[in-house]
């Protein structure tokens, strides 16, 4: 099914955003290449209509906001919904509709303060809103993407202490309580909201009201002149689905729509100098890595995990894999991000120091497959280049190109190196989800109880300089010899009408100036 106004959008179902390790629903940090022609700061010119084009989900669309898990789901979930908090570009959490929050001594009660807001039927925003989203999202017979964030929170036990204030009750002291508040998915609704009100006529806190929506073609959402953050510049956005990335190209070339989201390094590099769109590149976005599985020989052997750090080119591999869109990495997760290790020194290729740590493992001819697929970009070319560096060093690597369907599923278990990425999040978020003895994404296979212990010290620090300071710790151990070989980080790239003004330039995606429609305008 297609939008006949629009004969370009022929569209394939597209899935862009998965949980685990398949996450590319968070992405990076920024930059543009028509910084003038995207700045806020030329005064602003309010009407007209925007049509963004989006890679979709098909028939089975929805607005209901908790279940957002698409790049579309979640840019029309905050065109008409907020969440308590949101990541800002250092993927630190801001506040949205809580104005503020504090902790008691020991980190396991949590007081939070609603600013005042006004949903789109004139209803106050009120804690009992707050709980009720926040129980609906937890209810253990729903799938909800947000679900495994408030785990933390034990909901029979928090309580509305006032028409706008919430005691949030944990279930273990959490100095990164805020991140919880602005998690994938944790989208504030009217209390008792059902899914059937979703799907007929969605009511929300956000930017824009809702006028019409047909599943896997179009969503027309019109000015909240109330909204609490200031009445959008547009008089109404129009998201279009187009899984196709040529679909999305063409009508952007052909005047159907103003904005494309994700397109391709070659094609950002074939229209960047035309002139006829602009192309803005959200930097440092999508970690780029090899996973090493550390319970299995070679690679429980942490001599071996060294060199294959000191066989990679890093700049090579984001010149060839990449396109050249991207920056290299350090084998550490969150580059740009809050409490990211940026002082611990670049890591340059070494051959002659990986052949002599191979000898010393007694790998010095070593053999391996490396499991790779056309899932995402760049994963095939990667591998290649990868194969051709080690070879180098004396090791022969087997590329092996796996199912696009089931490679996520397939790696995070099987296998001794695969090819790798990730979306942002906060770098305590990939701790905990990827690197704790209990991590359900643990595709390093890294069990370390030492490190857990170092997870639960940051957690229940009250000091933030403190907790910094062990986390570190936590990513020295990492650099030294964890298993993620993180050579680098993509760029993503958004295409845009040159009449269209004010895209965020350093903006992950799914954080809060990412897709923040309101803040647009046409020139």
């Amino acid at each position: 099914m297609y939008d006949e106004r629009f004969p370009g959008l022929r569209r394939r179902g597209f899935l862009a955003a998965t949980s685990g390790a398949a996450a590319l629903a968070l992405v990076g940090c920024s930059g543009g290449t028509d910084d003038k022609a995207q700045s806020t700061s030329a005064t602003p010119r309010r009407g007209g209509r925007l049509r963004a084009a989006f890679a979709g989900g098909g028939a089975s669309e929805t607005l209901d906001p908790h279940l957002a898990n698409l790049f579309a789901d979640v840019a029309r979930a905050k065109a008409l919904f907020d969440k308590l908090a949101d990541y800002g570009a250092d993927l630190s959490a801001q506040p949205r509709l809580a104005e503020k929050w504090e902790p008691n001594k020991t980190l396991d009660r949590w007081q939070v303060t609603l600013r005042q807001a006004t949903f789109h039927d004139g209803r106050p925003v009120t804690a009992k809103d707050v709980l009720y989203s926040y129980r609906r999202i937890a209810d253990p017979e729903q799938a909800f993407r947000a679900k495994a964030s408030l785990e933390p929170v034990d909901l029979d036990a928090s309580r509305a202490t006032g028409e706008r204030s919430i005691e949030f009750v944990l279930k273990r002291p959490t100095a990164e309580f805020p991140n919880v508040l602005a998690a994938f998915g944790a989208y504030i609704v009217p209390e008792n909201a059902t899914g059937t009100d979703f799907d007929r006529k969605p009511v929300g806190s956000g930017p824009f009201r809702f006028v019409s929506f047909a599943p896997g073609r179009s969503a027309v959402f019109r000015r909240n002149d109330a909204y609490w953050d200031g009445a959008p510049h547009l008089d109404e956005i129009e998201f279009i689905v187009a899984g196709e990335e040529s679909a999305r190209v063409n009508a952007l070339l052909g005047g159907q729509v103003e904005y494309a989201h994700e397109l391709n390094p070659t094609t950002a590099r074939a229209h960047e100098s035309a002139g006829q769109i602009q192309i803005v590149r959200l930097r440092n976005s999508a970690m780029q890595a090899f996973c090493m599985k550390t319970d299995r020989p070679p690679f429980d052997d942490k001599r071996v995990r060294e060199a294959f750090f000191l066989i990679a080119d890093r700049q090579e591999l984001v010149d060839g894999a990449l396109s050249g869109a991207g920056e290299v990495g350090n084998d550490l997760f969150g580059k740009g991000y809050e409490y990211y290790a940026a002082d611990l020194p670049q890591r340059q290729q070494d051959l002659d120091k990986a052949r002599a740590l191979l000898r010393k493992a007694g790998a010095e001819k070593l053999k391996i497959t490396l499991d790779t697929s056309a899932v995402a970009a760049g994963f095939t070319e990667a591998a290649g280049i990868f194969r051709d560096q080690a070879a180098k060093a004396g090791v022969t690597i087997d590329v092996k190109v796996g199912s696009k369907d089931s490679y996520w599923s397939d790696i995070l278990d099987n296998g001794t190196l695969s090819c790798y990425r990730s979306g942002a999040m906060p770098i305590e978020a990939h701790l905990s989800q990827r690197l704790l003895t209990d991590s359900t994404t643990n595709a390093t296979k890294w069990h370390h109880k030492d490190f857990d212990a170092l997870y639960q010290q940051a957690q229940s620090t009250r000091d933030k300089t403190e907790r910094a300071a062990v986390y570190e710790r936590m990513q020295r151990r990492l650099y030294t010899e964890g298993g993620f070989l993180i050579w680098g980080f993509a760029d993503w790239i958004i295409g845009t009408a040159r009449t269209v003004r004010g895209v965020e330039m350093k903006a992950p995606a799914n954080t809060l100036d990412w897709a923040r429609f309101d803040r647009v305008w046409l020139a």
